[in-house]
């Protein structure tokens, strides 16, 4: 029989060992993740000369999947990028158990700050400790620095994504960008929610994982974004937050049916041309309102429409 000090010691244990919902990687995700790793480098880049790491090439490009409109990184010979550690944010919350302490570029303030606090939900700004978002895109003045807004290409602030690393998914947000950091423009970053999530508390402020096998997946159209009360903005740890995202990014992921081929997406004005992705939401299907419909479709008397 357990002693009850050892029952204590486990109950603390497994009240402490948050992550418990990352899942294994569906099947529609993992051939959408096989077709690009297996095509070595994407067919079509929207923007180039990006670096995993400080010593290593800047071959990692921002594309663009012309059957499904979704964005990814990826470098060549297969590589797609890795997962830096961002404590950015929200500082000493109550998820706070010291491994951020050890970044040595933390910055009290993440990109879509703003739009939380609007939010009002008793928090001016993601916690990297909570909230499992992903750093996507890059900004900054710097001369020569590279950037990329995956706003001009329909990705809203704080939407949800899809990462892969490993054998797992987990579902995160679009919270910050990358910065002027250093000399180059980087890429490859998520909160230490996330990686935990994915890699366990190994992770550190300081120690993320190298290997250029993780994926990232940003959704275009408002469709990806749950918005104030479509999330637990206010939760106080990693899974409920998730939680709360878990059911938008399983209606997301459909998207990426029949995947990662090649050729150039139609886009207008700058925009990714819609599509019809979501079984049950495509032309003709009956709806009540515009969420109900695919991408840019419309729900117009009772039905969704181009």
């Amino acid at each position: 029989m357990l002693s009850q000090t050892t029952l204590q010691l486990l109950a603390a244990s497994l009240a402490f060992t948050p992550f418990a919902a990352a899942r294994d990687v569906p099947a529609i995700v993992r051939n959408f993740y096989n077709t690009v790793k297996g095509q070595g480098q994407c067919p079509n880049k929207l923007a180039s000369g990006f670096y995993a790491k400080d010593n290593g090439p800047g071959n990692f490009a921002y594309c663009q999947d012309p059957k499904t409109n979704v964005l990814y990184l990826q470098g060549t010979g297969g590589a797609l990028a890795d997962m830096d550690i961002d404590c950015d944010g929200r500082q000493g919350g109550p998820a706070d158990d010291g491994r951020c302490g050890k970044s040595d570029d933390t910055q009290s303030i993440t990109s879509f700050a703003d739009t939380v606090r609007g939010y009002k939900k008793g928090i001016s700004d993601l916690d990297a400790k909570i909230h499992p978002y992903v750093v996507f895109g890059n900004a900054g003045d710097k001369s020569g620095f590279k950037t990329f807004d995956p706003q001009k290409h329909g990705v809203k602030p704080l939407s949800v994504m899809a990462v892969v690393c490993g054998d797992k998914l987990i579902y995160g947000i679009w919270g910050d960008e990358n910065g002027v950091d250093g000399s180059k423009s980087m890429v490859g970053e998520a909160s230490i929610s996330l990686a935990t999530a994915c890699y366990g508390k190994s992770i550190n402020g300081n120690n993320g994982h190298d290997q250029t096998d993780v994926l990232y997946i940003a959704f275009p159209g408002s469709e990806a974004v749950p918005g104030a009360d479509g999330a637990a903005w206010g939760a106080s740890n990693y899974d409920a937050f998730e939680k709360s995202i878990r059911a938008k990014g399983d209606q997301l992921i459909q998207r990426l049916a029949g995947g990662a081929g090649g050729g150039s997406p139609t886009t207008t004005a700058g925009q990714p041309k819609p599509t019809c992705t979501w079984i049950g939401h495509c032309p003709g299907d009956k709806c009540s309102n515009e969420n109900d419909c695919d991408q840019d479709w419309v729900c117009k008397n009772g039905k969704c429409s181009a």
